[in-house]
């Protein structure tokens, strides 16, 4: 691969996307192909062939994808199933037809089942029952696994998938009805902050563990997966590394500069807990995230005292 050789990134605007895009120019490749999903909507086959007929990708990033909360999978399951599964669909068959070289999917560490062993392995996939809350977009992107396996076996192509874990960081969602929870809770401290450090209240008792990835150290990773010729086609990229939520909130609260109460609602539910990647077949291959979660949270406040006016549904 070279520097001119042609990249398309599929769902560029997003929080991975425009990590990935970045990263990509940083390093030097020039010659980026991006499309909007007004201008190409990647659930239609016949215009997402047209497009690859047209413009002849040499290589492919899949980050596009209809993402949401527990609300949005619990309110809209079929969406959340079909759209993924027409989006993925279309790309990898496209990317098949056309003679990619390397198609980079993205995956999610949701497709791993809910109570399976801790850190979470790669072989641990489709060993018992899913999280019911996301059910219907891990079964989609469990089925985009599939797919670039069977594309490999049949066809001996080089179709990558990638299980990052809990992504947080610039172009985040802060939106308080669909977002995750790191970025909600910076946007919860912020405006308790401005209104003279009110009470924050946060859900459970702070006691559930999880693992998190700056977008900026999640893009070095995939692009490290792009560069080498990698042995195997899933891996998860994440830090290995898990915090409980309590501490979570300690450590945004301090960079956010909210000097108010932290109030525990235990009547609401902790979620799994825990939930932390194994992520060794990376770190063998050669890549560890280097951005630890102080300096990760610090970058996205940062980016969202400079954005946020401009954000969507910030209501502020």
């Amino acid at each position: 691969m070279g520097y001119t050789d042609k990249i398309f990134i599929a769902g560029h605007n997003g929080i991975v996307g425009s990590a990935i895009h970045r990263a990509l120019l940083k390093k030097g490749y020039s010659n980026i192909i991006t499309i909007s999903s007004a201008e190409l909507d990647l659930r239609n086959q016949k215009l997402v062939n047209d497009f690859f007929q047209n413009e002849k990708p040499q290589f492919v990033f899949d980050s596009a994808a209809r993402v949401g909360g527990i609300m949005a999978n619990n309110n809209y399951p079929y969406q959340f199933l079909m759209d993924n599964l027409l989006i993925q669909n279309n790309l990898m068959n496209a990317a098949l037809e056309n003679d990619v070289e390397k198609f980079i999917f993205l995956g999610s560490s949701c497709v791993y089942p809910k109570m399976c062993p801790q850190p979470i392995k790669e072989e641990y996939l489709l060993s018992s029952a899913l999280e019911p809350t996301n059910e219907w977009y891990a079964l989609a992107k469990i089925a985009g696994i599939k797919t670039c396996e069977a594309i490999r076996k049949q066809f001996n192509r080089n179709f990558i998938c990638l299980m990052p874990t809990n992504t947080y960081g610039i172009k985040d969602n802060f939106d308080l009805q669909t977002s995750h929870v790191l970025p909600a809770m910076i946007r919860k401290f912020h405006e308790a902050k401005v209104k003279s450090n009110e009470p924050v209240t946060l859900w459970g008792n702070g006691s559930a563990l999880r693992e998190f990835i700056y977008v900026e150290d999640l893009a070095d990773g995939i692009i490290f997966a792009f560069e080498k010729n990698l042995s195997d086609h899933i891996y998860n990229i994440g830090t290995g590394a898990d915090i409980t939520i309590r501490e979570l909130s300690s450590i945004i609260q301090k960079v956010v500069g909210h000097e108010g109460e932290i109030i525990w609602d235990s009547s609401k539910p902790n979620g799994t807990p825990r939930k932390v990647l194994e992520v060794s077949k990376m770190r063998n291959e050669g890549w560890t995230a280097t951005t630890n979660l102080i300096e990760g949270v610090t970058e996205t406040y940062n980016w969202f005292l400079e954005n946020v006016h401009h954000l969507r549904e910030m209501k502020l």
